[in-house]
C-alpha cells in the first residue's frame, strides 16, 4: 500500500509563491521537487480511488462544505479511532475544481445548496495520514502428533550388519606368495636339515649359534649377515640354510635367507623347493619384490636363484644392488638377512659385496680347512666388515650315535 502527505488539512496543495487563494494562477499545485509531496500520477491515483470509494459509500456530504442546509444531515457514527483525512482532502479539491470551472454542482449534493465556497485556510504544521498496522494473530503452538506403540509381538527385529574395521596397513611381507614347505623332513631333499631332527646335537648346535648370533647383532643393531668359507666345499649353503630355519622358529620374527652365489647357486636344492627368481635381473631393480621372494612360513622367506652368472663380481658391484637391498630389509621389515656368498679365497665376489652386510659368519671345514686360510680370510675382511665368529662344520665326534644321519 502507499501512502501519501498532504500539505493541509484540506487536502488542497499548496502552491508556490503564496498564490493559493487565486484561483486564476496556473502554476503546477505539486511541487516536484519535494520530497514530502505526493507526485502528479499519485495525486490522480489518489483522487480516482477516492471517488469510488464515495461512489460506494452513497451520497455523504460534509456539513463544512454545506453550511447553509436547512436541515443538517446527521452525521453516521463514527468508530472511536481518528478519521482518516484522505476523504476529506478529496472532497476539498473537488470543491475547488467545481468554483474554478463555474460553480458545477457536487455529485450527491442538493442544487439548493449550490454555493461558492473559499477554500479553507491552510494550517502550518498538515499531520500526514497514519496507516493502520495490519492485525497479527498469535502463533499457535504445534500440536505434537501421538507416538504410534506396536505390540511386542508385531514387531520385527532387523539383523544389523557388523561394524566394518578399518583397513589394516600394507605390509609388503604380507603380499609375498609363500610356498608349500616340509619342515619335517618327508621328502628327501639333498641336505639334512636341522627341522626334522630336533633331539639331535646337529639341531642343538645350530640353535646354539642362533641365541650368539642374536645377541651380537641385538647388541650393536645389526640386521645383515653374510655366510662365507675360505674354499669350496666347506658346508655354507647348508650351515646358512639350517640357521635360518632355526632363526624362524624365533616367535614374531621375520627372517631373510638370499642366494647371493651366482656361480653356484644352491639354496632352492638345499630346501628342496623349485628353483625360481632371477637374482640379477631382481638385484637391478627390474624384477618386483613380491616375484622374487617366497615365503616357507610366516617368519621366514627365501631368495632362491635360478639363473647362474660367471660376472658375479659386476652384479655385486653395482649401485643398483645396493638401493635394492636396502628397500627390501624397509619393506619387509626383516629381523635377520643371511646372505649365503661364494668362498672367499676362490673369487671377488666376497669383497665387493662386503659394504652391503655388518658382519661376516665364517664357515670352516673341520678336514680340509687349514689355519692358514682362515688367516688369509681375516686378513681380507679386515677394514671392511668384522667377523662375527668361525664355525666349525663336520668335526669329529667319538660318540657316533650323536651324529645326524
Amino acid at each position: 500500500m502507499k501512502h501519501f502527505a498532504v500539505s493541509a488539512s484540506d487536502g488542497t496543495p499548496a502552491r508556490p509563491g503564496g498564490a493559493g487563494d487565486d484561483p486564476n494562477n496556473t502554476t503546477p499545485a505539486l511541487d516536484r521537487g519535494g520530497e514530502d509531496r505526493m507526485t502528479q500520477k499519485g495525486y490522480k491515483t489518489f483522487r480516482r480511488r477516492n471517488t469510488a470509494a464515495r461512489q460506494q459509500a452513497g451520497p455523504t456530504v460534509d456539513a463544512a462544505a454545506n453550511p447553509v442546509s436547512a436541515e443538517p444531515t446527521p452525521a453516521p457514527s463514527a468508530p472511536s479511532k481518528q478519521p482518516d483525512p484522505a476523504p476529506k482532502a478529496a472532497q476539498n479539491r473537488t470543491r475547488e475544481t467545481a468554483q474554478t470551472k463555474g460553480a458545477t454542482p457536487v455529485k450527491g449534493a442538493n442544487p439548493a445548496q449550490e454555493v461558492n465556497q473559499e477554500p479553507a485556510p491552510q494550517l502550518d504544521n498538515p499531520q500526514p495520514a497514519v496507516a493502520a498496522k495490519p492485525r497479527t494473530e498469535p502463533a499457535r503452538p504445534a500440536r505434537a502428533k501421538p507416538r504410534l506403540e506396536l505390540d511386542r509381538q508385531a514387531r520385527v527385529d532387523l539383523p544389523q550388519e557388523p561394524p566394518i574395521g578399518l583397513p589394516t596397513r600394507f605390509d609388503p611381507w604380507l603380499q609375498i606368495p609363500q610356498v608349500p614347505f616340509d619342515f619335517l623332513g618327508q621328502k628327501p631333499s639333498r641336505l639334512p636339515l636341522v627341522s626334522a631332527f630336533r633331539a639331535s646335537p646337529t639341531a642343538r648346535a645350530f640353535d646354539l649359534l642362533r641365541t650368539r648370533l642374536l645377541h651380537s647383532l641385538k647388541a650393536h643393531g645389526w640386521k645383515r649377515v653374510a655366510v662365507t668359507s675360505p674354499a669350496a666345499g666347506g658346508g655354507t649353503t647348508f650351515c646358512a640354510v639350517n640357521l635360518a630355519l632355526s632363526l624362524a622358529r624365533v616367535p614374531q620374527s621375520r627372517t631373510l635367507l638370499m642366494d647371493m652365489n651366482f656361480r653356484n647357486p644352491g639354496i632352492a636344492a638345499a630346501l628342496g623347493i623349485p628353483p625360481h627368481g632371477d637374482m640379477a635381473a631382481f638385484l637391478a631393480g627390474e624384477v618386483p619384490l613380491s616375484q622374487q621372494l617366497q615365503r616357507l612360513s610366516e617368519s621366514l622367506a627365501v631368495g632362491s636363484n635360478c639363473h647362474p652368472d660367471h660376472n658375479a663380481s659386476d652384479i655385486l658391484h653395482d649401485r643398483r644392488a645396493a638401493d635394492v637391498i636396502s628397500t627390501m630389509i624397509d619393506e619387509t621389515q626383516a629381523d635377520t638377512v643371511l646372505f649365503d656368498l661364494p668362498p672367499v679365497l676362490e673369487h671377488d665376489d666376497v669383497t665387493a659385496f662386503l659394504p652391503q652386510v655388518d658382519g661376516v659368519l665364517l664357515i670352516s671345514d673341520g678336514d680340509r680347512t687349514t689355519a692358514a686360510e682362515l688367516a688369509a680370510c681375516e686378513k681380507m675382511l679386515a677394514g671392511h666388515a668384522p667377523l662375527l665368529g668361525v664355525v666349525l662344520n663336520k668335526a669329529q665326534q667319538s660318540d657316533k650315535t650323536q651324529v645326524t644321519p
